[in-house]
């Protein structure tokens, strides 16, 4: 396991558990097939910018990345969404994809597993049918 896809678990921890102690993160972490040393731990958190707050562990400063938000970005370029099996095809304006899956990816939505992004198509992997379908719907919504 590498360090970009252990720190990517630890974002994703903190962003859904309230993680306050470096023990309760690496009990997350293990539940998520992740073992991880104190040290490691230590120096993940630092290399992240995470602090240690009331609610936890968080991004603090400009940590966090930036970019217009998803209801911008689907107003501005989304000219079509359509449901496949547990899939999302979401069509842009050329060369405008990659911005909305980027933004898709902010929101952190459980109905999004994950985003692949060409020049003007998006596809969006959902756990499931049902799933692709409230994420359609979420998204025409925006628009």
């Amino acid at each position: 396991m590498n360090k970009a896809y252990r720190q990517g678990q630890i974002l994703k921890v903190i962003e859904r558990t309230p993680v306050h102690t470096q023990d309760e993160l690496a009990r997350e972490l293990k539940k998520l097939g992740v073992d991880a040393t104190q040290v490691t731990l230590s120096r993940d958190i630092r290399e992240l910018g995470l602090a240690k707050t009331g609610v936890g562990y968080q991004h603090v400063g400009d940590a966090k990345p930036h970019g217009p938000d998803l209801a911008t970005i689907v107003g501005e370029f989304l000219t079509d969404a359509r449901v496949a099996q547990n899939q999302l095809v979401l069509r842009t304006s050329p060369g405008n994809a990659s911005s909305l899956a980027s933004a898709l990816d902010r929101e952190n939505w459980e109905e999004v597993v994950g985003t692949l992004a060409g020049d003007d198509t998006v596809l969006v992997i959902a756990p499931d049918r049902a799933a692709a379908e409230t994420l359609r719907r979420r998204i025409l919504a925006m628009a």
